[in-house]
C-alpha cells in the first residue's frame, strides 16, 4: 500500500488523516468524513474500525461511567459514530447485584430506565466531534405489545432523538438464571405492531439471537428464521453473528454456510462482528482466520463493527481500547473494498442513509 508524502500528510492532517512526523497515528476527525478527503492508507493508519455500532454506555445496575467520559474513550481511539446502547434488561434498582452472571435467580428485566437516561444525557452533553446514534432497548421481545406505545413515548419525549433499536434479546441463554425466556414463535408473530412502525421510520433492530450451543449446535436458530420469515422488510442486524460463550466450539464452515444462506435469503439482514467472543473463540482458531476473511469479503457489504463494550463503572479506557482492538483485529486482513465498508463505515452511513462517506483506500 502507498504511504503518504509529505506534502500528503500536511492536508491529511488538516482532515484528520494519515499520520504524523513521528509515525504517531492521527485520528481522522468527524468533518473528514463529510466529503472527499485523503485516501486511507492501510499501512500508516488504524485497523480499527471509525464507527463502533455495538456499545452499551449504560450497564445492568446503572451505575455506569459518565456519559462524557465514554465519549472521550471514543475521541481517543479511531472511532467517530457510535450506536447509543442502554442496557434494556437491568437489575432491579434495589439490589447490590452488579454483574447478572454472579447473582443467579436475580431478575433482569426489560426496562425504559436507560434509555431515558442516554437521551437526557444526549440533550445536554451532545458532543461536536461525534456523530452519536441513540437507540431503544427497552423491548421484551417475549412481550411485544406494550412496545408501540412506549416508542409513541419515547418520540413524545424526546422528538427525533431516537433512531435504532436495540440490542433487544429473542433468545440469550446466559440470562437463563435470571429468569429471561426466549421469544417464543407465537411471540414473534406478535411483533407485528412495532416492526412495522420500525420499517415506517426507517430503523434498524439489533437482535441478539443465540443460533445454539455447544451441546445443540443449531438449537435455537429456527427463531432467528422465523423472524426473518415473518418481517423481511425490517432492517434486522444480527448481534454477534449469533454466537455467545455458551457456543464456543461450533465448526467454522457450517457456521459461514449459515450465516451465508440467510444473507442471500434476506437482502436486509446485516450481521455485527462485535464481542470478543468472536476473535477468541472462532477468528483466531487454527485454520478458521482465512475462512472468516473470505466470508467478510464476499459479503462485505452486509456487516457491521462494534465492540460491545459495557460502561460499568469499574471499566475504563483501557477496557474500551482491549475490546475495540480485538474486535478488530480481524478487520487487518480483509480487503480494500471491504475494509471501506466495514472499517471506514460505509455500510453505516448508507444503512442510516447519513451524509457521511468513507474515504476510499490508497492504491498500492
Amino acid at each position: 500500500m502507498r504511504r503518504c508524502f509529505p506534502f500528503a500528510i500536511f492536508a491529511s492532517l488538516l482532515a484528520g488523516g494519515c499520520a504524523s512526523s513521528d509515525n504517531t497515528p492521527v485520528n481522522r476527525s468527524l468533518d473528514s468524513f463529510k466529503g472527499s478527503s485523503a485516501c486511507y492508507d492501510r499501512e500508516t493508519e488504524p485497523y480499527t474500525p471509525v464507527v463502533d455500532t455495538h456499545l452499551h454506555y449504560r450497564p445492568f445496575d446503572g451505575r455506569a461511567i459518565p456519559f462524557n467520559e465514554v465519549n472521550d474513550y471514543l475521541s481517543q481511539t479511531s472511532v467517530r459514530f457510535a450506536n447509543v446502547y442502554g442496557i434494556g434488561q437491568m437489575l432491579p434498582a434495589n439490589s447490590s447485584c452488579s454483574n447478572y452472571l454472579k447473582c443467579p435467580g436475580t431478575p433482569v428485566s426489560p426496562t425504559t430506565r436507560n434509555d431515558f437516561v442516554n437521551a437526557a444525557n444526549m440533550v445536554e452533553y451532545k458532543p461536536d466531534d461525534l456523530h452519536l446514534t441513540l437507540s431503544m432497548t427497552f423491548t421484551d421481545l417475549s412481550d411485544p405489545e406494550p412496545t408501540v406505545a412506549l416508542m409513541e413515548l419515547y418520540e413524545k419525549e424526546y422528538p427525533g432523538l431516537f433512531h435504532w433499536m436495540g440490542e433487544v434479546n429473542l433468545v440469550k441463554q446466559a440470562q437463563f438464571n435470571n429468569r429471561h425466556k426466549p421469544a417464543t414463535p407465537k411471540d414473534i408473530t406478535k411483533w407485528a405492531g412495532f416492526m412495522a412502525e420500525l420499517r415506517a421510520r426507517d430503523y434498524p433492530i439489533t437482535i441478539h439471537s443465540d443460533i445454539g450451543n455447544n451441546a445443540t449446535p443449531t438449537l435455537y436458530l429456527p427463531l432467528m428464521e422465523k423472524a426473518l420469515t415473518l418481517y423481511p422488510d425490517n432492517k434486522i442486524v444480527w448481534a454477534h453473528m449469533g454466537i455467545s460463550y455458551e457456543q464456543k466450539s461450533l465448526d467454522a464452515s457450517e457456521h459461514i454456510a449459515i450465516l451465508s444462506r440467510l444473507l442471500d435469503q434476506y437482502p436486509n439482514l446485516m450481521i455485527d462482528i462485535s464481542w470478543r467472543v468472536l476473535e477468541d473463540y472462532y477468528f483466531s482458531k487454527f485454520g478458521n482466520r482465512s475462512k472468516y476473511v473470505a466470508f467478510m469479503n464476499r459479503y462485505s457489504d452486509r456487516i457491521l463493527p462494534g465492540s460491545d463494550f459495557v460502561a460499568f463503572r469499574g471499566n475504563n479506557f483501557k477496557v474500551y481500547q482491549s475490546e475495540l482492538e480485538a474486535t478488530s483485529r480481524i478487520l487487518q486482513y480483509i480487503d480494500d473494498d471491504a475494509f471501506r465498508n466495514i472499517a471506514l463505515g460505509e455500510n453505516y452511513f448508507q444503512l442510516l442513509d447519513l451524509e457521511y462517506q468513507a474515504p476510499v483506500i490508497c492504491q498500492r
